[in-house]
């Protein structure tokens, strides 16, 4: 095998490698004896037929594909490997050259690690992230509680309002014709929260318990069901209770209730003590990211675009876990919002550019300072890691490989050097 590499713009190379033809016909040679019992021909038994008669019926490049996949497969690892290239994404393979009694000749444009210029770093001014705990905090904290132990009142005296759980008979139609799941009985609604079609919620408003009226209304373009996107409906509907969420009075009693304290003052000061570690908290994760995204901010740094790509798809595979550890399947959530693979990959594309772009320059940080990661440092992630997945540690370390341990290392020496910035930098 020889290869040769040629770098390209925008941080893309492309490796072309050249694998001679008696080798390829090795390969040729293992595919027909992995395939032949594929072929039958006339005057010999299935599987029987001798490589030179199949392909001359079949044409020479018969067992190509198999062969050629084998000569990648077999060369490819070593190229890029002796390329000295730091490769970020996955090759795109073209095979240049085959057959007729030549070697076989491909290529794997691959992106490459870019480089990344650090700006300034060191010192940089940010603004404070706000740690004050108000009184209007303190309330909002309160209200919370409050509307957690309300109750439902039945209104009688008034037509419904906005915040309002009502509860209804409705029974759909379009063009006079009903259609699936387009009636309900004694459904309860709160009014002004959005979570039906939009326009119904806003025309219940107004009305008293036990009149009857019709809501017109035009389903979204993207609604699950493809029969109703994009079309107008009138709802029948019959008003049967409306019903008012009552607050509990803010006093000793009420903090009693929901605390362990026995006066509404011990309370709120407890409270005030909690938003504090809360919020100092928040702003310690405020001022980092702050830091962080100013240092990015000053780098300079040409993400190749296939990089960019493979980012996102690992986001979006993250995130269909999560779906689909909550019960639902990625492709079934995309059939009911009306979304698309195209769609998905557009709203993930920037988040991901953002994480390359602040994973890339932090790494340059680390390396920039001779940030060091002792084994010892390295030894008690992996405990960490151990005990989440509830196995020994020494068993850990043999599942791990090499690339896991060096990524345990990186990921320690990234988080040292986000302390290091923010332990550098003016918060003002």
């Amino acid at each position: 095998m020889e290869f040769k590499v040629e770098k390209k713009e925008k941080n893309m190379a492309v490796i072309t490698v050249t694998v001679p033809n008696d080798e390829f016909r090795k390969a040729v040679k293992e595919t027909y004896n992995r395939d032949k019992g594929k072929f039958q021909l006339p005057g010999f038994r299935k599987g029987h037929a001798p490589q030179y008669m199949i392909e001359k019926i079949y044409g020479e490049g018969v067992f190509f594909e198999g062969a050629v996949n084998a000569c990648i497969n077999k060369t490819w690892p070593e190229a890029s490997k002796e390329s000295g290239l730091e490769i970020v994404s996955r090759p795109e393979i073209d095979v240049t050259e085959v057959g007729g009694g030549k070697d076989l000749v491909y290529t794997g444009t691959v992106a490459v690690r870019p480089e990344v210029v650090l700006g300034e770093y060191k010192g940089i001014e940010v603004q404070k992230a706000d740690m004050e705990v108000t009184e209007a905090d303190i309330d909002e904290a309160i209200g919370k509680e409050q509307d957690k132990n309300s109750r439902l009142v039945t209104v009688e005296d008034r037509a419904a309002e906005n915040g309002d759980t009502v509860k209804i008979n409705f029974d759909g139609s379009m063009d006079g014709v009903a259609f699936e799941g387009g009636k309900g009985e004694n459904y309860p609604l709160v009014l002004g929260t959005g979570n039906f079609i939009e326009g119904f919620e806003e025309q219940i408003v107004g009305h008293r318990t036990g009149d009857a009226f019709e809501v017109n209304v035009t389903f979204p373009e993207n609604y699950h069901a493809k029969d109703l996107a994009g079309k107008p409906a009138v709802f029948k509907c019959e008003l049967l209770e409306i019903q008012r969420k009552e607050l509990p009075d803010v006093n000793d009693e009420f903090a009693s209730e929901v605390s362990e304290f026995d006066t509404l003052e011990e309370y709120k000061a407890d409270l005030r003590k909690k938003l504090e570690a809360a919020k100092m908290k928040s702003a310690a994760a405020q001022n980092e990211n702050n830091v962080i995204a100013k240092v990015c901010e000053n780098a300079q740094i040409d993400i190749p675009a296939p990089m960019i790509e493979m980012q996102t798809e690992q986001m979006i595979d993250d995130y269909a876990r999560r779906m689909q550890s909550q019960g639902l399947p990625l492709d079934q959530y995309m059939q009911y919002t009306g979304m698309t693979m195209d769609k998905l990959k557009e709203q993930f594309r920037p988040q991901a550019e953002r994480n390359l772009k602040t994973r890339l320059v932090l790494e340059e940080v680390a390396k920039a300072e001779n940030i060091q990661v002792s084994e010892e440092a390295v030894d008690a992630e992996i405990k960490k890691m151990a005990e989440a997945y509830k196995i020994e540690p020494e068993k850990m370390k043999e599942y791990l490989g090499d690339a896991e341990k060096e990524n345990i290392t990186m990921d320690l020496k990234v988080q040292e050097a986000v302390d290091f910035l923010v332990a550098e930098a003016k918060l003002v």
